[in-house]
């Protein structure tokens, strides 16, 4: 089955471009594709045997924590994104609230 790999932030710098496409075994697990990336690619996916908390892992725009998480099975075609982990943003320059800015 062939898969589209993206990547985001520090993940897109480690692979050197922002999409993969490559070719897996049906009945493949997110787990076992995340553990080539960061094999391949000296990426910091797991702590501990586990996947890292702070990471999100879409497939197909789902976040896998709530399918079924490294265990969730691929499908031909299907996107998998790895984001790096978000910190906060900051609030409006002038001191409101976001929907204040917008006058929401």
């Amino acid at each position: 089955m062939e898969l589209e790999l993206r990547f985001f932030a520090n993940f897109r710098e480690a692979v050197g471009q922002k999409t993969l496409e490559r070719e897996y075994p049906e009945g493949t697990a997110v787990g076992e594709v995340l553990g080539d990336l960061a094999e391949e690619f000296d990426m910091n996916l797991f702590e501990d045997g586990e996947l890292r908390q702070q990471l999100s892992i879409m497939k197909n725009g789902k976040d896998v924590v709530h399918l079924d998480g490294v265990d969730t099975p691929l499908a031909d075609g299907d996107v998998l994104s790895v984001f790096p982990p978000v910190a906060g943003g900051s609030p409006p320059r002038d001191g409101s609230l976001p929907s204040q800015a917008t006058g929401e």
